[in-house]
């Protein structure tokens, strides 16, 4: 007679075994939150909140609502960007008082870096001011060349004009 009783309790021990991952698929399924991943950006669609609420994304260290990323509902839609990879718990906080999740949701893409502008032509030279600051004697230097210079080009015409080149 013990033996059906064995044969009972290893087939209960077996079927709550096979039950235990839809145990862990449930609360997803009966939370009314469809949550999805696009590369750093989830997004929570529920039709459970007419009258709009809050959600949260929950990252792995945090325990309560408040301490999570929060976004309104807009149109039963809450979105959150720029999220590193990892995952985390989304939790919905209707308007009536009523709660769905958590959610998980896993993040594998890293957030896009923003794009790097280039200038449209060509460089633009012109009279600018120095880009580090300059002593006094990198200024006395430069003065002193344009000087020469300015003084080397009135020469050089004034002989051209003379007549006596060479």
């Amino acid at each position: 007679m013990r033996t059906p009783s064995l044969l009972a309790r290893r087939a209960l021990t077996v079927a709550a075994a096979a039950a235990l991952p839809l145990a862990g698929a449930a609360p997803s399924l009966a939370a009314g939150v469809d949550v999805t991943a696009d590369g750093s950006t989830v997004t929570a669609t529920t039709t459970a909140c007419p009258h709009g609420g809050d959600a949260t994304l929950l990252d792995s260290g945090q325990a309560d609502f408040t301490q999570g990323r929060r976004a309104t509902l807009v149109s039963g839609r809450a979105v959150w960007q720029g999220l590193g990879p990892g995952t985390y718990q989304t939790v919905v906080i209707c308007s009536d008082g009523s709660t769905l999740g958590p959610v998980p949701v896993t993040v594998t893409a890293r957030p896009a870096t923003a794009p790097v502008s280039h200038p449209a032509g060509g460089v633009r030279g012109g009279l600018g001011g120095t880009v580090r600051d300059t002593g006094t004697l990198t200024l006395a230097v430069g003065g002193a060349l344009v000087a020469v210079a300015s003084v080397g080009a009135a020469w050089y015409l004034r002989r051209r004009a003379l007549g006596r080149h060479g």
